[in-house]
């Protein structure tokens, strides 16, 4: 099946847009967010595109931090800590030049102002990419990787994720201060996602999304 390029603009909504697989498209030093609830699907879209761009996951510094850790060590003694690297190396990593995929809930208010100051300051272009799929289909995606959120934080995930949808469709892209761009996907066109390609800016919505 033919990959059509698609450049997003302003609020692009594909929730409930049958239509064959599209590949994003932006700058060459573009930064896209890519959100969504805990079992939304981040981590495998981000697989499947592949993309030559580097990539700041707060997994990635979970992990390297526990590998470093004595194992009788509760996580959440040093969870603070772990935070506080992972915002750093964010930063930081709008200051390298090149693309940048950042893998984050999005649902954060400070955490959007932060992203958006940061690109701001490297004079980066941002853009996002919310996976705005329902509570049910995240849940059995946590059960599916089998990594499963606390009841109570994926209940927060879901209303500050429900708040800011509904800020979408109220104020456009001002719910999300910064952005260039923000492309909501359902479970149904997040599939349609094939890839992602960094390069000459292209005209807004290029090549259509249908």
């Amino acid at each position: 099946m033919q990959v059509t390029g698609y450049a997003p603009d302003a609020v692009a909504d594909l929730r409930g847009r049958p239509g064959g697989p599209l590949e994003l498209r932006y700058g060459p030093d573009a930064v896209v967010v890519v959100g969504g609830v805990p079992g939304s699907g981040k981590s495998t879209l981000l697989r499947r595109w592949d993309a030559p761009a580097a990539l700041i996951d707060p997994r990635t510094t979970r992990l390297a931090c526990q590998a470093r850790m004595p194992a009788a060590l509760p996580y959440p003694l040093y969870r603070p800590a772990v935070r506080l690297l992972h915002l750093l190396r964010t930063r930081a990593a709008f200051r390298r030049p090149g693309p940048l995929l950042v893998h984050d809930c999005g649902s954060r208010w400070w955490m959007r102002r932060a992203l958006a100051h940061w690109a701001r300051r490297a004079g980066r272009d941002l853009h996002v990419v919310l996976l705005a799929v329902r509570p049910a289909e995240a849940l059995a995606g946590q059960r599916a990787r089998a990594r499963t959120a606390a009841p109570r934080t994926f209940r927060l995930h879901v209303r500050r994720t429900a708040r800011l949808l509904a800020a979408l469709e109220r104020d456009g892209r001002a719910a999300f201060p910064g952005a260039r761009s923000v492309l909501l996907a359902d479970a149904a066109s997040r599939e349609r996602l094939a890839g992602i390609r960094f390069g000459a800016a292209e005209p807004a919505g290029a090549a259509g999304a249908d």
